[in-house]
């Protein structure tokens, strides 16, 4: 069995051909199981994995799952840019078939826009700003406002932080991080940091802290944090990340005044293509 794969950087900068997030977007999972996509997911050890199947909705451009190499995702902001970017045989525009919903992403010159897989929900996060900021090993004065759980395809904690030192210093205790950031569907506790334009997004793999280098998703879930404590519409914003390990990375989100539609932005780089055979 021969299955045809790329690799891309996701919310790439231009002229830095290794910024970003990378991803593997499996071009034709049919015939695959559950457990070879999740096996393959593993040996790749990505943030996550992408296989594109045969739409089932008829909107869709294409149906997509996600992996990461533990379990599988309803909805994620990376892979679905970069797979956006795989499928498009040269269109502008692709309506992607998530677990989480339908997803239309949109192209401009090398850059890809998503809108969020849903209306925004979220709950109260049930510690304290002290508890928080023990979590982050950050005084209690960097916590801005209440951290939210908040969803727009895949719930995440949203941790409001004063300024961008703050964000820079953070250094999250898997202890306390897995006691009040535990994700109810998945086994991994995460939190989304962000002050003015600098964010970090932290989660658990086997009991270690592990930071990721662009977060789409949770790019989506700050839009919704942002709607959520009355921010001003609309909304538009440049969000750094993955300075702190080597992979920097930009990120847009808009927050429309109208709708109050949620999108996010990111240019996508291929980097080499190929054949794993099974």
């Amino acid at each position: 069995m021969k299955l045809a794969y790329r690799i891309v950087n996701v919310f790439a900068i231009a002229g830095q051909r290794l910024s970003g997030n990378p991803l593997c977007v499996f071009e034709d999972g049919r015939g695959l199981s559950d457990a070879q996509m999740q096996a393959l997911a593993r040996q790749l050890n990505l943030s996550e994995t992408t296989f594109v199947l045969p739409a089932t909705a008829t909107d869709a451009t294409a149906q997509v799952r996600i992996f990461t190499p533990t379990l599988e995702m309803p909805f994620a902001g990376h892979p679905t840019l970069g797979t956006a970017h795989v499928v498009a045989d040269g269109r502008d525009h692709v309506v992607l078939e998530m677990r989480a919903g339908l997803v239309p992403v949109t192209r401009h010159d090398h850059a890809w826009t998503l809108r969020a897989a849903r209306s925004p929900t979220t709950r109260p996060f049930a510690g304290t700003r002290a508890d928080a900021a023990a979590m982050l090993a950050l005084p209690v004065d960097a916590i801005a406002g209440d951290p939210l759980w908040v969803n727009t395809g895949t719930e995440q904690l949203v941790v409001p932080l004063r300024h961008a030192d703050d964000v820079c210093a953070a250094r999250p205790d898997p202890r306390l991080l897995t006691r009040h950031a535990m994700s109810p569907d998945r086994n991994e506790a995460m939190a989304y940091v962000a002050a003015g334009d600098q964010v970090r997004f932290f989660f658990t793999a086997h009991g270690a802290i592990v930071e990721d280098p662009a977060t789409g998703s949770a790019c989506a879930n700050l839009g919704g944090y942002l709607l959520a404590t009355g921010a001003a519409l609309p909304i538009e914003r440049t969000l750094f990340q993955g300075e702190a390990i080597g992979r920097p990375s930009r990120l847009q989100l808009r927050v429309d005044a109208i709708d109050r539609g949620i999108y996010v932005t990111g240019e996508v780089i291929e980097l080499g293509r190929g054949t794993f055979e099974l």
